[in-house]
C-alpha cells in the first residue's frame, strides 16, 4: 500500500485563500489545518466545510506551530503548504511517487514566486527550494529559528522537479506589512546571538544584500520589477534589520 500523506496548513485570517489552497491538496489522505487561535475571520469555518480537520492552536512562532502539526498529523508523511501556495496535479503525482519509493526522509520542493502579480525568476526567487515533504517521526523544526524555519532531518533529503505555485505579496501594502514582521523576528534572532551592529553595517549590509540579489543572483534579468524587489529586500533585510537591532541593544525596541 502507498504511504498515507497529510497536507498540513498553518493558517490565520486566510479566508480569501484557504479554499483554493485546500482544493489543490484534495488528493491528500488527510488535510490538516493548524489554526492560529488569534484568527478572527472565517478561515476555520471554510476549512471545515471543505472537509479539512481544523485544530486551533496558540501561536508562539512558526517553528513550534509546524512541530505541533507534525505531532498530530495522521499521515506517515506530512506535506506542508502555505495558504498562499497551490499544489499542481503534476506535483501531487510526484509527491505520491516519491513517498512510495521511500529512499529519502524528506524532499525539497521548488517554488515559483508570483510577486505583485508577476512571476519572478531571478534574484533568489527561483527555484527557491523548500523542505516541505517530511517523513513523520524523522523531522523536527529547529526552535532557534522561529521564522524562515529550518528542518532538522534524521537522514537525507531528495529534490522534486515539479514546483509549488506561490502567490505571495499581492499588494505593496501586504509586502511592507510582512517585511516589517520578518524584520522584527530577524533582529531578535541576531540580538539573542549577541550580534552588535557596527556603524558601517548600516550602509554595507543593505549594499551587500542588493549586490547579492541584483548582481550575483541576476535579479536584473527581471527588469524594473526585479530592480524594485531587490532594492526593497536590501532595505528591509539590510538597513531596517540593522536599525532595529541597534535599538534592541540601546534598550528601545519600538
Amino acid at each position: 500500500m502507498a504511504p498515507s500523506i497529510t497536507a498540513g496548513i498553518i493558517a490565520a485570517n486566510a479566508e480569501h485563500d484557504i479554499a483554493e489552497c485546500l482544493e489543490s491538496v484534495s488528493w491528500a489522505d488527510e488535510r490538516l489545518v493548524i489554526l492560529d487561535t488569534r484568527s478572527a475571520d472565517a478561515t476555520g469555518e471554510i476549512a471545515q466545510r471543505l472537509g479539512a480537520r481544523v485544530v486551533p492552536h496558540v501561536f508562539e512562532d512558526f517553528a513550534r506551530q509546524r512541530n505541533f502539526g507534525l505531532s498530530i498529523a495522521e499521515g506517515e508523511w506530512v506535506f506542508y503548504i502555505d495558504t498562499d501556495e497551490r499544489c499542481t496535479p503534476a506535483l501531487a503525482e510526484e509527491i505520491r511517487e516519491a513517498t512510495r519509493r521511500g529512499e529519502y526522509e524528506g524532499w525539497w520542493v521548488p517554488r515559483r514566486n508570483i510577486i505583485l502579480g508577476r512571476e519572478v525568476r531571478h534574484g533568489g526567487w527561483y527555484p527557491d527550494y523548500q523542505l516541505r515533504l517530511l517523513r513523520r517521526g524523522r523531522a523536527q523544526y529547529d526552535l532557534s529559528r522561529p521564522v524562515h524555519e529550518v528542518v532538522l532531518l534524521q537522514g537525507a533529503a531528495g529534490y522534486l522537479a515539479q514546483p509549488l505555485l506561490h502567490y505571495n505579496y499581492r499588494t505593496m501594502a501586504q509586502f511592507r506589512a510582512k517585511q516589517r514582521q520578518y524584520v522584527a523576528y530577524e533582529a531578535q534572532i541576531r540580538y539573542q546571538r549577541g550580534i552588535r551592529p557596527k556603524p558601517w553595517t548600516y550602509f554595507l549590509q543593505p549594499w551587500r544584500e542588493f549586490w547579492r540579489r541584483y548582481i550575483t543572483l541576476q535579479g536584473y534579468r527581471d527588469g524594473l520589477h526585479g530592480l524594485r524587489l531587490c532594492a526593497l529586500v536590501a532595505y528591509y533585510y539590510g538597513f531596517a534589520v540593522t536599525v532595529r537591532l541597534g535599538r534592541l541593544w540601546r534598550g528601545c525596541p519600538g
